[in-house]
């Protein structure tokens, strides 16, 4: 499906990308915490239950799925692939008896696709149906 962007206001495109902006950035500094693997990294990991090996290769796959979606004509897939390892946040931390922090997962993905669905009229409308 294409995504292109057919005449928006530029209120709506920079609203887009400042609410696609604020959780890439989190997530993309997340990811480069798993890669440096400070104290606090490793001590949260393994209160949720995960192994410390386990990471590195989160991180990977975070920073991954971060820069697909920051890449415009692979955002939506990102965002996909982001959805499902948010997900997997809020089911750690319901597995883990942890119910405040699982809103922040689920306000990141509220704002990734929301600030697609801004920034991408033809994304908007299938999501939401024709105005």
């Amino acid at each position: 499906m294409s995504v292109g962007t057919s005449s928006i206001s530029n209120v709506r495109l920079w609203t887009g990308r400042v609410l696609s902006a604020l959780p890439a950035l989190f997530l993309f500094l997340d990811g480069s915490m798993k890669l440096a693997k400070p104290e606090f990294v490793v001590q949260a990991t393994t209160e949720l239950g995960y192994p410390e090996n386990v990471i590195v290769p989160l991180g990977c796959v975070l920073l991954s799925c971060t820069i697909l979606y920051l890449i415009p004509r692979t955002s939506v897939i990102g965002a996909m692939l982001l959805t499902g390892y948010l997900g997997g946040a809020v089911a750690s931390h319901v597995r883990a008896g942890q119910a405040f922090p699982i809103l922040f997962p689920v306000l990141f993905g509220a704002l990734l696709w929301g600030g697609l669905c801004l920034r991408y009229p033809r994304l908007s409308s299938a999501v939401f149906g024709p105005k």
